[in-house]
C-alpha cells in the first residue's frame, strides 16, 4: 500500500459509494487497495451480485449497506458520517464505474496538507476522445450555475472524484438525496466560506463501449434544475449581495470611484450625457422600471453606468412627491382641458383621474426631456472644466 501512511498521518479515508456496478466493482477496490487500505464502501441497495463481492474483501474494507437504494447523494452522507465515527476528517470520493483512475489519490492527499479546509474536485479532460457529449454539455451546464450562486469559477463541477474536509462540511444542512446532492454540497460548502478548487485528474471512457451509469436524464435533470433555481433565489437574496459587501474593500471603493467617476481618458461629452440620460430616465413616467430599461440602453450606447445610476437616483422616494407635483404643474400647458386640481377637492370622479394622469404624463415627458438636457448642459461644462484644471495643475507641477 503506497500511500498507507500518508493516508493515516492525514486522517483521510476513500470511500466508494456503488449501485449495481458489479462488472467495475472488484477493479476499483483492488485499484483502490494498492494505494490504502482506508476504505468505506456505501452498497446504495445494490440488486446484482455486489454484496458477495463485498464480502470478498470483507477483511480489507468498511462497508454500510442500503436495504434500498436511496441515491448517490444519501450514500455520500452516510459514508461521511461513517467516515466521522472512525476518526476521519477528510474523505476522497470515487466512483465504482472504473472511470478513475486510484494513483491519482496521491495528488488529493497533496491538498490536504497544502489546503486542509478545501473542497477539491478532479477536473476531468472534457475534450479528449470518447468523452459522451451530454456529459460535456452537463458538466458546462453545472459550471455555469455554480458561477452564477457563488462567483467561482471551475472546469469540472460534476467530477465525482473529490476531495471532503468532512469535519469541516458537517454542521451544514443539506437537502438532497440523489445526483444532485454533488451540486448542492459544493454550493453550500463555498457559501460556508470553505475554499472550492479544482486539480486535474485524468479520466477514462471505454472506446465503443456505454458506460453503464444510473444517472436518468429527465428526472435527475429535473431535480437539478429545481435545486439550481432554489440555490439561485437564495444567491440572489442573501448571498451574491452577502458577496459585493465583502468585496467592498477600500482600495477596491477608490478604485471603482476613481474609474467611473474620474477617469480622465473617458471622453467629456460622454460623462456628461451618461448624466443627462441618467435625470431623464429617473423623471421620465415609467416608475418601477427606468433602472430596469435604463441600464439597458446605457450599456448599448456605451455610456458610463455608474453615472446613469447615480444621475437616475433622482427619483429617490423623498424627491418622488416633488417632481410628480412639477410635472403635474408642467403639464397644465400641454393638455386641452388642463386643471389645477390635484388633490381632487371638489370630488372624485373617472373623468377628473383621467384629466389629471394625462396633464401628470404629458408633464413628466417634457420635465424628464428638459431636465435631462439641462443636466448634460451643466455637467459638459462641469467635467470640461475639471479637466482643464486637471491639466493646468499637472502642467503647474511639470
Amino acid at each position: 500500500m503506497q500511500l498507507q501512511s500518508k493516508f493515516d498521518e492525514l486522517n483521510c479515508c476513500v470511500i466508494i459509494p456503488t449501485y449495481n456496478n458489479q462488472n467495475t466493482l472488484s477493479g476499483v477496490i483492488e485499484g483502490v487497495l494498492e494505494v490504502t487500505s482506508n476504505i468505506i464502501v456505501v452498497n446504495d441497495g445494490a440488486t446484482d451480485n455486489t454484496s458477495e463481492i463485498l464480502r470478498s474483501f470483507s477483511n480489507n474494507i468498511e462497508v454500510v449497506n442500503h436495504e434500498v437504494n436511496r441515491g448517490k447523494g444519501r450514500a455520500l452522507r452516510n459514508g461521511f458520517k461513517k467516515a466521522l465515527d472512525l476518526g476521519y476528517t477528510h474523505a476522497i470520493t470515487i466512483d465504482s464505474d472504473g472511470q478513475h483512475f486510484p494513483e491519482d489519490l496521491k495528488y488529493f492527499l497533496d491538498e490536504i496538507k497544502v489546503n486542509p479546509n478545501s473542497l477539491v474536485i478532479g477536473a476531468r479532460n472534457m475534450t479528449q476522445e470518447n468523452v459522451p457529449g451530454k456529459s460535456s454539455f452537463g458538466n458546462k451546464f453545472s459550471n455555469f450555475w455554480f458561477k452564477i450562486d457563488t462567483g467561482i469559477n471551475l472546469e469540472d463541477t460534476q467530477s465525482g472524484y473529490r476531495l471532503y474536509p468532512i469535519k469541516e462540511i458537517a454542521d451544514i444542512t443539506f437537502y438532497t438525496n440523489k445526483f444532485e446532492f454533488e451540486v448542492e454540497v459544493i454550493v453550500k460548502s463555498a457559501w460556508s466560506g470553505i475554499n472550492v478548487k479544482n486539480i486535474p485528474i485524468k479520466v477514462h471512457y471505454e472506446p465503443g463501449k456505454e458506460r453503464i451509469t444510473h444517472f436518468r436524464p429527465f428526472r435527475d435533470f429535473t431535480r437539478i434544475s429545481i435545486l439550481n433555481t432554489y440555490l439561485f433565489i437564495l444567491a440572489a437574496l442573501y448571498f451574491i449581495p452577502v458577496r459585493f459587501v465583502k468585496s467592498l474593500t477600500k482600495q477596491r471603493i477608490k478604485d471603482f470611484i476613481n474609474e467611473n467617476f474620474f477617469n480622465a481618458d473617458e471622453p467629456v461629452h460622454t460623462k456628461a450625457l451618461s448624466m443627462g440620460f441618467g435625470v431623464f430616465m429617473g423623471i421620465f413616467p415609467i416608475w418601477g422600471y427606468q433602472l430596469l430599461v435604463g441600464i439597458p440602453l446605457a450599456h448599448f450606447f456605451r455610456l458610463n453606468k455608474a453615472l446613469f445610476i447615480l444621475a437616475a437616483n433622482i427619483s429617490i422616494p423623498p424627491m418622488i412627491p416633488f417632481i410628480i407635483y412639477i410635472s403635474y404643474r408642467i403639464g397644465y400647458y400641454f393638455v386641452s382641458n388642463p386643471t389645477m386640481d390635484l388633490f381632487f377637492s371638489h370630488g372624485i370622479t373617472l373623468e377628473q383621474i383621467k384629466n389629471n394622469l394625462m396633464q401628470y404624463l404629458a408633464g413628466a415627458v417634457v420635465f424628464s426631456v428638459v431636465a435631462g438636457l439641462l443636466t448634460f448642459v451643466t455637467s459638459y461644462f462641469y467635467f470640461s472644466l475639471s479637466r482643464y484644471i486637471r491639466l493646468k495643475n499637472s502642467e503647474d507641477i511639470n
